[in-house]
């Protein structure tokens, strides 16, 4: 059996009261999920700055190790060289000792000067890395909070919050999908949830425009959907929001 229009509009505003009392639920967490889903962000990204800069140091100090280990062996080089030069036979053996010897010395000025700069490097990063071990307890100390906010209204609004979805789900049964489809494009677009408003002080209580007495004459005689010329909103008498006001007692 085909419902009347009243019927419609009833079934309209009730899956409306439920929706509403969804999004106060809702609303009551606020931007917490979402303030908690950007400090996760945070902190996985300070996590893996953290291990990068962990990683840049390490290679650092395996190559000072590397530098000095350097050094040692051309400083070894130049004694063997030096000792060699008490044996030479003549000029150009000489000479080339000489050479190798100089080459050493300037290995050695080449890796004690990377050493020097390895170190400024170090204390830089390390200022980084420490200050990015800093941001990440801060971080991590701010989404626990956070989560223990969230834990705690969730919690609190969980079951009811549960039961109304139910309730909404079966609401939406007894409901034509082309009204269905309606009705959720104008809650998707309305800041605040609303598609069914009802008639408050001569204006619609969605975007508070007069309503013209014939046009709320038609809207009480519930004998066809009329929304707002304004905001596109269906529109419902007062009386039938004491109704479910008194239906849900």
């Amino acid at each position: 059996m085909e419902q009347t229009v009243e019927q419609k509009l009833k079934a309209l505003y009730d899956l409306q009261a439920v929706h509403t009392k969804i999004d106060k639920i809702r609303q009551v967490r606020g931007e917490l999920p979402v303030e908690v889903a950007d400090l996760e962000d945070d902190v996985a990204g300070l996590e893996t700055r953290i291990q990068k800069l962990k990683g840049e140091l390490d290679d650092i100090e395996d190559d000072i190790v590397t530098r000095k280990n350097l050094i040692k062996d051309a400083q070894a080089n130049i004694k063997k060289y030096e000792a060699q030069l008490n044996e030479v036979k003549n000029n150009r053996e000489y000479d080339a000792i000489s050479k190798e010897i100089e080459i050493q010395g300037l290995d050695i000025q080449v890796s004690e000067k990377k050493i020097r700069e390895y170190g400024f490097e170090i204390a830089s990063k390390t200022q980084v890395y420490e200050k990015a071990l800093a941001d990440l307890e801060s971080r991590k100390s701010d989404l626990n909070a956070k989560k223990d906010e969230l834990g705690t209204i969730t919690a609190e609004t969980e079951k009811e919050e549960t039961e109304l979805v139910s309730q909404a789900d079966k609401a939406t049964v007894g409901i034509e999908e082309r009204l269905l489809i309606a009705y959720n494009r104008l809650r998707k677009n309305a800041k605040n949830g609303l598609a069914v408003v009802t008639i408050q002080r001569d204006s619609c209580s969605g975007c508070f425009n007069q309503i013209p007495p014939q046009r709320q004459s038609d809207i009480r005689q519930r004998k066809k959907i009329i929304v707002c010329e304004h905001c596109g909103r269906i529109l419902v008498d007062e009386q039938m929001a004491l109704e479910n006001e008194e239906a849900n007692a």
